[in-house]
């Protein structure tokens, strides 16, 4: 693959990492709960100086540990690339976090209904993100990879496996906050329709919008 080519794609990929962190600030924003993956990192951050970016890049630490952990006695160099380039995008993917989240600081919803078409807006970003990381297979996430590791470690499905790694973190989230603060945070109805709806608008993005042409256009309009 020619260097223009491949520093045009790795623009993309980092253009669907900001859209990404942008859905789950403004989700964050709604005030109706938090996306799964960033829960325990926002209690965490609600109690703490450290920030929901940083938090979140500590987390990603964490998951790729845990994936040189799984692969022990069958990793490869592949394997080993794949999982150490995840760091300059957890880096990115934190500084997108910090930054939208003040630049949204002031970000109030009126009344309910507000709130929830900001909720729909922050996935409707967040899943065009994941569909433009999934187009380009530039890198996984962490969290992704993490799942995808696992369910070749113990030979299950990757849907599977992501439902009851979600699942966990949503009780870690909902544990940190009673022991915090006495009461749930960061886990409310916003939480239980992102996990529901994100996956049907990545797929009809991924079928529908985000296709072979307009990728390309993409590309074009970055040379």
């Amino acid at each position: 693959m020619e260097s223009k080519q491949l520093a045009t794609r790795y623009a993309i990929f980092i253009g669907g990492l900001y859209l990404l962190a942008l859905g789950i600030v403004l989700i964050v924003r709604s005030s109706l709960g938090t996306t799964p993956i960033s829960s325990e990192n926002y209690v965490l951050s609600l109690h703490t100086p450290i920030s929901l970016g940083w938090w979140t890049f500590l987390t990603n630490l964490l998951l790729i540990g845990g994936q040189f952990w799984l692969l022990r006695g069958r990793r490869t160099r592949r394997d080993t690339v794949e999982i150490l380039l995840q760091l300059p995008f957890s880096f990115l993917f934190t500084l997108f976090i910090d930054l939208n989240m003040a630049l949204t600081a002031t970000l109030r919803p009126d009344g309910y209904l507000a709130a929830l078409g900001l909720l729909l807006c922050g996935c409707l970003i967040q899943s065009a993100g994941v569909v433009l990381e999934l187009k380009l297979r530039v890198a996984m996430m962490s969290a992704e990879a993490f799942v995808k590791y696992a369910a070749q470690r113990y030979g299950m499905e990757f849907g599977r496996v992501k439902v009851r790694f979600d699942v966990t973190l949503v009780l870690i989230a909902v544990a940190l906050g009673l022991l915090f603060s006495g009461r749930i945070e960061g886990v409310r109805e916003g939480t239980v329709i992102a996990a529901c709806i994100t996956g049907h608008i990545v797929s009809f993005l991924n079928g529908k919008v985000m296709t072979r042409r307009t990728l390309g256009r993409l590309r074009s309009a970055l040379k």
